[in-house]
């Protein structure tokens, strides 16, 4: 895509986005995840939502990438269980200790990716140890 990752944007000096892009981006994003998740009648879940797997195009609208770990769930399944981890900071803690994987873990991804969109703070930066935390 023409103007890179959505994490490019955040954190490299270089460029900026107002606050009505950043909105209209989170609005892409949403709208991809729900598009995801009840869009089709098999719901897929991606796993590994955050800013380096959002894409911007010339228009700067947001396009979610990156499916190498999604997850497919079956008819009646409201989870699945796996063995592939995402990425520290941005996955649910029923997904990290025990591997269960449903819709509410990309939601969970998606708030982290907003408190990420407007502090400009990754989930990992230094401001979140001790008694600081997300």
């Amino acid at each position: 895509m023409l103007n890179g990752t959505l994490d490019k944007w955040l954190y490299n000096h270089n460029f900026f986005l107002d606050m009505l892009q950043r909105l209209s981006i989170m609005i892409d994003v949403a709208s991809a995840i729900d598009y995801l998740h009840n869009g089709y009648s098999t719901p897929v879940v991606h796993c590994d939502l955050k800013p380096s797997n959002v894409l911007l195009d010339n228009e700067m609208v947001g396009h979610v990438s990156d499916f190498g770990i999604a997850k497919l769930l079956g008819a009646g399944e409201d989870f699945v269980q796996t063995r592939t981890i995402a990425t520290i900071g941005y996955i649910t803690p029923e997904y990290g200790q025990d591997g269960i994987v449903s819709t509410s873990c990309d939601v969970y991804s998606f708030g982290i990716v907003i408190m990420e969109m407007f502090t400009r703070r990754r989930p990992s930066d230094e401001i979140f140890t001790g008694e600081m935390n997300i």
